[in-house]
């Protein structure tokens, strides 16, 4: 290189640093001792050939070794200068040249002794083993609805007067218990359970740590959901609130379909839920909405069966029609002696219309089956639903219900009276 600052500098042969301008002053010796002396004129003329062949090798090849190492002590070089940053060139391919996928240190090892492994794998569009669902665990959840009981702005039945205000906290919850068990298959006969609740009692608290229902109906290995609404809230209300209003039931179990498929995990069955059989299951004060839901629920012959718990307060005439008018359903009261007097009463109207009942669980439920059951003393009305003439009364009913499979079947035909 040339220029006022040449960036690689001229050696001689002894290896050191020759200035530029020693060339210039090799001329001026052989000038100045050419005519005196023989020896300095041979002296001058090799200094001569020596620089000028170490210049043409500067100007056409690249510096050799003893150069860089003499440059690598320079002081006036920069880092740049000695280690220059690598080009695109260096780390990619050009179009012409193959590409060769950089391997780390310790491929070899990662490769686990395999021979010749070809550059990348094809993934196969077959698949290599057959689907297989994933498992399910058993879901319980509290959703909003807006066909649940409350708030309700209507008028009470009884009274034929508007019901209390809808803002009170007490009738303001519209959650809705929901419960699939881990083996319930919608593919597969079953059944809704709809679980109105007694007075005082919420469903966190009662309905699911207390009672145990969810619980209860997987135990019972069936195949059958929960639908819990909230009714008055934590209070002595046994209030039905939407339930009481003509089409109600119905309302209700076609808005829960869409939540308990998509709590099911698959939201295309939920015209499934909608056209499920039900069955009602009513505790103490859930006696109210579970002879309305009966009486106008819209659901007919959907209603497979009908479970009391202690629950035969009042609406007698409500609970005896449906019995007498369907007969594709059963009907079970359990009582203690707190409603042992309703329930006799309500057997005595079965029987002036012919209607057949036993008075013990021993034998399997079938369509038309009507059974009361009177509990020993010692049976507190609190516990009834986790201990009644057994334990977990609910799971047994719900299996002998599955032993019969026309319980759980949608029968075709058209709607019983009690759809009005």
């Amino acid at each position: 290189m040339v220029g006022a600052n040449p960036k690689f500098q001229t050696s001689d042969h002894v290896g050191q640093v020759t200035p530029p301008g020693a060339t210039r002053h090799a001329l001026t010796l052989l000038a100045q001792h050419g005519a005196g002396s023989h020896r300095w004129r041979w002296i001058a003329l090799l200094s001569v050939l020596v620089l000028l062949s170490l210049v043409l090798v500067q100007s056409g090849k690249a510096p050799n070794a003893e150069m860089l190492a003499a440059n690598s002590q320079t002081s006036g070089d920069t880092f740049d200068d000695r280690f220059p940053a690598p080009q695109f060139n260096d780390r990619f391919s050009g179009a012409s040249e193959p590409f060769v996928p950089r391997q780390s240190a310790d491929a070899p090892r990662k490769r686990m002794a395999q021979v010749d492994p070809a550059p990348y794998r094809v993934a196969s569009l077959a698949p290599t083993v057959p689907y297989q669902r994933p498992a399910r665990e058993e879901q319980t959840t509290l959703v909003s609805l807006k066909s649940s009981a409350f708030p309700y702005l209507g008028n009470n039945p009884r009274t034929d007067e508007p019901f209390l205000n809808g803002q009170d906290e007490t009738y303001n919850d519209n959650r809705v218990l929901m419960h699939v068990p881990e083996n319930f298959d919608v593919r597969k006969p079953g059944v809704i359970v709809v679980f109105f609740h007694g007075n005082g009692a919420t469903l966190e608290r009662d309905v699911r740590d207390r009672q145990l229902v969810p619980q209860q109906i997987s135990d019972a290995g069936v195949n059958a959901v929960l639908l819990a609404p909230q009714l008055a809230v934590d209070a002595a209300d046994s209030s039905a609130g939407k339930f009481w209003q003509r089409g109600g039931l119905k309302r209700f179990v076609t808005e829960s379909s869409e939540h308990l498929a998509r709590l099911y995990g698959d939201p295309g069955t939920a015209r499934a839920f909608a056209n499920m059989p039900v069955v009602i299951v009513g505790y103490s004060g859930g006696f109210v909405p579970a002879a309305w839901s009966l009486e106008v629920g819209g659901l007919g012959n959907r209603v497979r069966g009908v479970f009391l718990l202690d629950a035969v307060y009042g609406e007698l005439d409500k609970f005896a029609s449906w019995i007498v008018d369907n007969r594709s359903g059963f009907f079970v009261s359990a009582y203690t002696q707190y409603t042992k007097r309703h329930d006799n009463e309500l057997m005595q109207m079965l029987k002036e219309k012919g209607i057949a009942i036993a008075e013990d669980m021993d034998g399997p439920l079938r369509p038309g089956s009507v059974v009361f059951v009177e509990t020993p003393e010692g049976v507190t009305h609190r516990d009834y639903v986790t201990h009644a003439w057994t334990e977990n009364p609910v799971k047994e009913v719900l299996v002998k219900m599955a032993a019969t499979p026309a319980l759980t079947r949608m029968a075709a035909g058209t709607p019983s009276p009690a759809s009005r």
